[in-house]
């Protein structure tokens, strides 16, 4: 499946555990962009090949995204995922630009409690690295693509990833290269929590 066909995201609101421990910030940042844009719903519901419904759900943040469905918001917007990571942590002025705190992670949440931790500072430069929590049976439905080439090694758990018509099965330790540009997509099969380091370049995730 191409990053062109029709997305089908889930529309159900995040769990109640999800919603009390995750910061509300995606929705805001999606609607004051939008805005910025002078686009309304159904112009960007048309871009990014969803429902205005779903982005409205998203904007008061009532659902969370597929990282396919958040990867084409960004797009139509003309920014990237990363424009849409933030933080209620403060950064030290001593460490701007050069050191990223483990209290001060700029994040984003997906549907499923699949989470994404960027370990680079803002605004990177020609490499992005990130910290990503997929729990168990969570998987990114549709194939995606994009410019680049990304690497990632699998600290915990079990992971599945398909590049173009290829799959594999990774275990704890297992590492991965692939160009962005072929259709991937990805998940987590296990029964406990997989974590990946993912590694972007250039930064177009």
């Amino acid at each position: 499946m191409s990053n062109s066909s029709k997305l089908q995201p889930a529309t159900s609101a995040p769990t109640q555990d999800a919603a009390a421990t995750a910061p509300h910030f995606l929705g805001t940042r999606i609607r004051g962009l939008r805005k910025r844009r002078g686009m309304t719903l159904a112009e960007l519901a048309q871009l990014s090949e969803l429902t205005a419904g779903y982005i409205s759900q998203l904007e008061r943040n009532l659902a969370y995204p597929s990282i396919p469905a958040l990867f084409n918001i960004a797009r139509s917007l003309g920014v990237t995922i990363q424009w849409f990571f933030a933080s209620e942590a403060n950064t030290a002025p001593e460490d701007d630009g050069i050191v990223v705190r483990k209290n001060s992670r700029m994040s984003v949440h997906y549907e499923d409690g699949i989470v994404d931790h960027l370990l680079t500072p803002q605004p990177n430069r020609q490499l992005e690295m990130l910290h990503s929590r997929f729990p168990p049976g969570t998987y990114s439905q549709q194939s995606y693509s994009h410019e680049g080439e990304e690497a990632g090694y699998l600290l915990s758990g079990s992971f599945e990833l398909w590049v173009g018509e290829r799959h594999f099965q990774l275990n704890e330790g297992d590492s991965f290269s692939f160009s962005s540009q072929e259709p991937h997509r990805y998940g987590n099969p296990g029964e406990v929590d997989a974590v990946v380091i993912w590694v972007i370049t250039p930064p177009s995730f």
